[in-house]
């Protein structure tokens, strides 16, 4: 006789139930640090250990190699703010407070804040004894409202609080807990929208002296070196800034490059700035993205960390579109996949996921199980021996160690008002996905169906050939999802009109 295990949110979700918290696992005989790495518009096809033939990102590469490479992991949204809210907060974006890029008040900086009260990883990791700080961009609310970093568990930030300002790597300022930091970069500083009207003209003015980035590394450098020689565990939130657009990286980054790439300057028809070098300034985004990533780890083993320390890198969803100067088809960013960033088909959600754990994870190995940023609430707070508040998402601990789970995971549905509004829920390899929720019309669009096993491209429709398993999926997407007035979805909840974009392409 076959006997299974079930943990308390499996079985509160097979009878209908809300998700309940797991008991606190007993922390390990000593708690691990924990380094999150969020890297922002990264596609699943856009570093090497993926399969990327262009762009080199050795560091990230090395990490896959002292580590697990997940292929099946799924983001919390495909666009920024929403997936960061599903990530601190454990709450499937079907039932999440944030589902999209909204501006409460576009003349003030700050999107969406979380509600006030909200469990995120950092306070419940804090309330456990942790350390924590976050270093580039936020998203979700400001310092003047319940998005506060500061008070939804962090004891350090710094970085952008808005998305909007995000589009330049040149900003007049950053924020460090609650204080402007102000930067070299004249009384304005340099936009990161603009257009050019021939190739002559000076691309220089879209350049400034002080780079957002270099500040953020030294912010964070300082931070970790300050850890040396502490008993207390910490956990370190880097949603870096790269590769999101405007191309501004580094000129060495753009030098690394072949110049034979490109033969036209993007002169900024599609957005953003322009840029002389197009292609290879967004190859060189992603590299010296990924030297941020080697700049930490090269910390950690510096100061004898690097054994004590649980390391995520992933990305918060697919890659851009094709606007800013960037060529996805060029790159194959989003590789065998179907859909960019702001999509729910794979292109959009599907991400890359790379744990390194010592002494836990098997160097050089592969994952194909499902894992997922809703996940994280309840893996991280295990391994660090923290209170698991209420979330749709799992412990994935086992897998990081090449276990299966103790059980049939849950579901996971998407609720995203965005980019025509779109709805979504996965169960096993199945996925169930309607596109277009907000037309004039009215009208309800009808649901597909795809075995992700065995077409990863979302290329062949089945819902018409298994009405049962739509039935089924649809009923358990009707279970899980709630509405939220800020983010109607559009004729499902009676919208009609189509909603403005908004921020929808931060």
């Amino acid at each position: 006789m076959k006997c299974f295990v079930f943990s308390l949110s499996a079985l509160a979700l097979a009878a209908g139930l809300p998700a309940l918290a797991e008991p606190a696992a007993t922390a390990p005989a000593k708690r691990p640090n924990i380094v999150y790495i969020l890297a922002d518009d990264l596609g699943y096809g856009e570093v090497g250990c993926y399969g990327q033939q262009k762009i080199r990102t050795p560091h990230i590469d090395q990490l896959a190699k002292e580590g697990v490479r997940f292929t099946h992991a799924y983001t919390g949204a495909p666009v920024c703010a929403p997936s960061r809210c599903v990530l601190l907060t454990g709450r499937e974006l079907a039932n999440a407070a944030v589902r999209g890029n909204r501006d409460p008040n576009p003349k003030e900086e700050g999107q969406t804040p979380l509600p006030a009260g909200t469990p995120t990883l950092a306070s419940q990791l804090k309330a456990a004894g942790y350390a924590t700080a976050a270093f580039g961009k936020w998203g979700v609310g400001s310092y003047a409202d319940s998005g506060n970093p500061n008070t939804c568990g962090f004891d350090h930030f710094f970085g952008y609080i808005d998305q909007r300002i995000a589009h330049s790597f040149y900003p007049t300022h950053l924020w460090s807990d609650g204080e402007k930091v102000m930067l070299d970069n004249g009384p304005k500083g340099i936009p990161g929208h603009g257009k050019l009207a021939d190739a002559s003209a000076d691309f220089a003015q879209f350049q400034g002296k002080d780079h957002a980035s270099e500040r953020v590394r030294a912010d964070l450098k300082a931070w970790l070196a300050a850890r040396k020689g502490k008993e207390q565990p910490f956990f370190l939130y880097l949603p870096f800034l790269e590769p999101h657009l405007a191309l501004q990286p580094p000129q060495k980054w753009v030098d690394a490059y072949p110049a034979a790439w490109d033969t036209q300057p993007y002169l900024g028809g599609k957005g953003y700035v322009p840029h002389p070098r197009p292609h290879a300034a967004y190859a060189g985004t992603i590299s010296y993205l990924d030297e941020h990533v080697g700049l930490v780890l090269a910390q950690l083993k510096e100061l004898g960390m690097q054994d004590d320390t649980l390391v995520i890198f992933t990305s918060d969803n697919g890659p851009t579109h094709d606007v800013g100067g960037v060529d996805t088809l060029f790159f194959g960013s989003a590789g065998p996949l179907r859909g960019r960033k702001g999509s729910l088909h794979e292109g959009g959600i599907r991400v890359p996921f790379i744990v390194r754990w010592p002494g836990h994870t098997h160097a050089g190995t592969q994952e194909g199980a499902m894992v997922a940023a809703v996940d994280m609430m309840a893996t991280l707070c295990e391994a660090g021996g923290a209170k698991t508040p209420a979330t749709e998402g799992v412990s994935v601990l086992p897998l990081f160690e090449g276990k299966a789970l103790p059980a049939a995971r849950p579901p996971i549905a998407w609720d995203f008002p965005e980019y025509g509004g779109q709805q979504m829920i996965v169960m096993e390899n199945w996925k169930l996905i309607r596109t277009g929720l907000q037309n004039k019309q009215n009208k309800i669009t009808p649901w597909q169906l795809y075995d992700l096993a065995a077409d990863i491209g979302e290329t062949k429709d089945l819902a018409a050939e298994q009405p049962e398993r739509v039935k089924a999926m649809t009923a358990e997407f009707a279970r899980r999802r709630t509405a939220n007035p800020l983010f109607p979805n559009g004729s499902v909840d009676g919208a009609g009109k189509p909603v403005k974009k908004g921020g929808a392409g931060r």
